[in-house]
């Protein structure tokens, strides 16, 4: 038998006005589980999570919390106003008997030292020092609230392995996707009010609510036929005179009925972007030699080079204040370097999102910021657009069109910024923390929208999974101004560096064509005479030494196109077999198959096409390396 739940809450209900936010929410936390609390942007996580820690009262259901138990809550905004030093902060969450050498191994391990003043914090800090407080008693509950908000990539991973050591039981509301499947072992899905229970972690949840979003849609599909029919015998049927037809006509009321709470109860439209395209750039964007920046006595970018082409997606990564915006102020024109100089291709159109949101005026409505306070239309690709409609399309209600922007949420905002950045023609794209208060959703939108954009992207997070889903190479802070390219994802750089951003790097970059790491101008890379094209990540970017392609290597670049043709015709019959929204209401273990079948034949699809690329450019370099110098 199951040991009894630490904390229950049972048949919550909640509204604000005449809007219900949770009707009828249950959460049970035992010992020892690690639970992630998903939904949308204002379905009511933070508030649930409140409730559970006692410090907001339902206006229904019962919460109940085993005697003795402990718990600790991080709120999105903590204040350290109160306190001389961040140890002292800490301190005061300690209970008496607790040890307080733990509280400045956890400020130690979170990277500060204890002797901070609260007043000089940036908001990573302050985030920091609040998880030191909440982890410092060891509690029985831990319930975090968007902890990894204001961190950098090493901070993450910081608080990653601290989390995994603790004894807590945690629920963990976060829309860091890595993060999440990382540490949780189960997933409490909440959505329009309630919440469903799945006893997987997140990398689990995304097919399980697929499935229940196309159970729902299926059973709305038969109510509306059933009401059709019943509509037609109301017509042309018998008379309504007999009971029994007193009584059908009763069933018909209460169809309809049912279908007006379905259709108040249905799933939230997504978001829908679409990028005002620009007009093609040239072939090279962006050629930065030997570029460097100091601010006071600190280097922030030392001797940095690369070469940007048309098509490239380029994410940078590093410690907060290792120089990411000032880098990428310099490669996009927007600073002048203090040496070295940055070329720029022909026809650039840049787009940029600031992740500070500068460009909002608070005081200023929605539709005001969006069509530059004059007339009520926008133009997207071409096309006149009323202002309403482009704001539905990232989920702003009509009414919301006078709002100021002060009283927007955070998630509301970076949707705005969103909307900004994409109704400006552009074939170059500058996102600089695009992820922030976005909902998974949303993030989902904007990772398609990256990937069909013909243009360049520039792209600074430290969202591990949203890197690796949309950049071709990442630039990464090594320290003391040095920045280094890696082929690949940012999982692709961890394998070559041997370690993530916050680790000292054991490996080298994989090969490529242009050597694009922080060496000073004029200066050869000591790794480039022994790279080898094989060991090359990114088909873009490979030295060729070699003076012809090997047997096995011709072989597969003849029959890449037609092993790429068959799994695309593949691909394309999965596609069919699971757009059948029946199915997985059918046969739950063909839908999985498929799924997964799927999900294989992609995975093939995309090694079979970089291989081919990778060998094709190959055969181009050997080709051109064999021609007469004029």
């Amino acid at each position: 038998m199951a040991p009894p739940p630490l904390l229950l809450l049972k048949d919550i209900a909640l509204s604000y006005g005449s809007t219900p936010l949770l009707s009828g929410a249950v959460l049970s936390i035992g010992q020892g589980e690690r639970l992630c609390l998903v939904g949308r942007n204002g379905s009511g996580k933070s508030t649930l999570l409140k409730i559970a820690a006692g410090l907001i009262e339902p206006e229904d259901g019962s919460r109940f919390v085993q005697p003795g138990a402990t718990i600790r809550y991080l709120a999105q905004e903590p204040d350290l106003a109160a306190y001389g030093t961040t140890a002292a902060f800490v301190e005061a969450g300690l209970a008496p008997g607790d040890d307080p050498h733990r509280a400045r191994y956890l400020l130690e391990s979170l990277g500060l030292t204890g002797d901070e003043e609260p007043a000089t914090l940036s908001g990573g800090e302050t985030r920091r020092a609040a998880l030191a407080q909440a982890l410092a008693p060891d509690p029985d509950i831990l319930l975090l609230d968007e902890p990894t908000n204001h961190l950098d990539v090493a901070a993450i991973e910081g608080l990653e392995n601290v989390l995994e050591a603790s004894r807590s039981a945690l629920v963990l509301i976060s829309h860091d996707r890595r993060f999440l499947e990382n540490l949780s072992r189960a997933t409490v899905w909440l959505d329009r009010g309630i919440t469903r229970r799945l006893e997987k972690g997140f990398g689990a949840f995304e097919a399980w609510r697929d499935g229940i979003l196309e159970e729902e849609e299926t059973a709305r599909h038969k109510l509306d036929r059933k009401i059709v029919r019943e509509e037609h015998w109301l017509r042309y049927g018998v008379s309504a005179r007999r009971k029994r037809n007193q009584r059908r006509l009763e069933n018909l009321l209460s169809l309809r009925g049912e279908r007006v709470v379905a259709k108040r109860n249905r799933a939230q439209a997504g978001v829908k972007m679409s990028v005002h395209e620009a007009e093609e750039s040239g072939r090279k964007v962006i050629e930065a030699r030997g570029i460097a920046k100091r601010y006071g006595g600190r280097e922030l970018v030392r001797g940095f080079s690369i070469k940007i082409a048309r098509g490239d997606r380029v994410g940078l990564v590093g410690p907060n204040g290792a120089g990411k915006t000032t880098l990428i102020n310099m490669l996009t024109g927007a600073l002048e370097p203090d040496a070295g100089r940055v070329k720029f291709g022909t026809n650039l159109e840049v787009a940029t999102l600031d992740q500070k949101r500068d460009q909002l005026d608070p005081e200023r409505s929605v539709a005001a910021t969006l069509t530059g306070g004059s007339g009520d239309t926008v133009i997207i690709n071409g096309e006149e657009r009323h202002i309403i409609s482009y704001m539905k399309d990232f989920l702003f209600q009509p009414e919301q069109a006078r709002t100021p922007i002060k009283v927007l949420s955070g998630g509301e905002r970076g949707r705005l910024m969103l909307a900004l950045a994409l109704a400006y023609p552009s074939n170059v794209l500058v996102l600089d923390e695009p992820t922030n208060d976005l909902d998974l959703e949303t993030l989902d939108v904007l990772q398609e929208l990256l990937a069909d954009y013909p243009g360049t992207v520039l792209l600074v997070s430290h969202d591990r999974d949203f890197l690796d889903r949309t950049v071709t190479s990442i630039v990464a802070s090594e320290g003391n101004g040095t920045w280094i390219e890696y082929a690949g994802g940012y999982s692709d750089m961890v394998r070559q560096r041997g370690g993530g951003v916050g680790m000292p790097r054991q490996g080298k970059p994989a090969p490529k064509k242009h050597e694009r790491s922080s060496t000073p101008a004029g200066t050869a890379p000591a790794t480039e005479k022994r790279l080898s094209p094989k060991k090359c990540l990114s088909p873009k970017k490979c030295l060729s030494p070699k003076k012809r392609l090997s047997p096995k290597e011709q072989h597969l670049l003849k029959t890449a196109p037609s092993r790429m043709d068959q799994l695309t015709e593949e691909i394309s019959r999965l596609e069919g077999v699971l757009a059948d929204p029946t199915l997985y209401a059918k046969d739950r273990e063909a839908f999985t198959t498929a799924a997964e079948a799927l999900s294989k034949a992609q995975a093939d699809l995309a090694e079979v096409e970089e291989e081919w690329l990778r060998l094709e450019l190959l055969q181009e370099e050997i080709a051109a390396a064999a021609r007469p110098v004029n």
